[in-house]
């Protein structure tokens, strides 16, 4: 599959997989180990009908893989098995590409925009 669309939805749930809002100990954690769709869904604000349809198109293209958390922890904490979501390596290393080519488009393309006036809506 293709390369995922950069939404600002797409960009929202890879900033999140990179661990971006995280201090470093937990951004490692996240690289190495994930988030669980109902962390994920916090994190961004956005509600599942987005939120998995998304995971599963970057799923797709390779760039996010999911997984379910082992048997014996949920039942320790008495509670069902979480799907942890977390980047692949080619995710790891084309998600911070793609972001940084997404944010200078946005900038170029909300810079200068002919016929308004600045502070205009």
């Amino acid at each position: 599959m293709s390369e995922p669309k950069m939404t600002p939805h797409t960009q929202t749930v890879l900033r999140a997989l990179l661990g971006r809002s995280a201090d470093g100990e937990r951004r490692a954690a996240v690289l190495a180990d994930g988030l669980y769709g109902l962390e994920l869904s916090k994190m961004t604000d956005l509600p599942n009908g987005t939120l998995f349809p998304l995971l599963e198109r970057l799923r797709q293209a390779g760039w996010v893989e999911r997984y379910w958390e082992e048997d014996d922890i949920a039942e320790a904490e008495g509670r069902p098995r979480r799907r942890f979501y977390r980047l692949t390596d080619k995710g790891a290393e084309q998600a911070p590409q793609a972001l940084a080519a997404a944010t200078v488009a946005t900038a170029s393309s909300t810079s200068a925009r002919p016929g308004l006036i600045e502070g205009a809506l």
